[in-house]
């Protein structure tokens, strides 16, 4: 997994797993690894949704409880693009590793009988 959050092919953590911020390579440029199969979906926008929230929320409560209850547009201004620049940051490196826990457990998106892809 920690080759996934680096941005690194899991097998041999040397070619580049995304092309892109979030477009994931059909094969590691280095090793030949064909990572096609392995589809995050929308696994890591729930678990970076998740870690973001649960970093943020708190934090507002403490500035709510000990900052002298701030207006809200104090609020919008300091935790939206907080927030936002936390989930950009977040996001590739959470779907490195899950992609990397796909292959890990060798968990590739199902295929039918004739060869077409299965998965939602």
């Amino acid at each position: 997994m920690r080759r996934g959050w680096r941005g690194r092919c899991p097998r041999c953590a040397e070619g580049p797993l995304f092309g892109a911020f979030l477009k994931m390579r059909s094969h590691c440029p280095t090793c030949g690894l064909v990572l096609d199969p392995y589809r995050a979906d929308d696994a890591p926008a729930y678990f970076t949704i998740f870690a973001v929230g649960h970093i943020i929320v708190p934090l507002a409560l403490i500035l709510e409880r000990y900052g002298n209850q701030p207006p809200l547009w104090f609020h919008a201004v300091l935790w939206l693009p907080l927030s936002v620049v936390m989930a950009l940051i977040l996001l590739p490196r959470v779907k490195g590793a899950v992609i990397a826990l796909l292959w890990a457990h060798r968990i590739a998106a199902p295929k039918s009988p004739d060869g077409l892809d299965l998965s939602p």
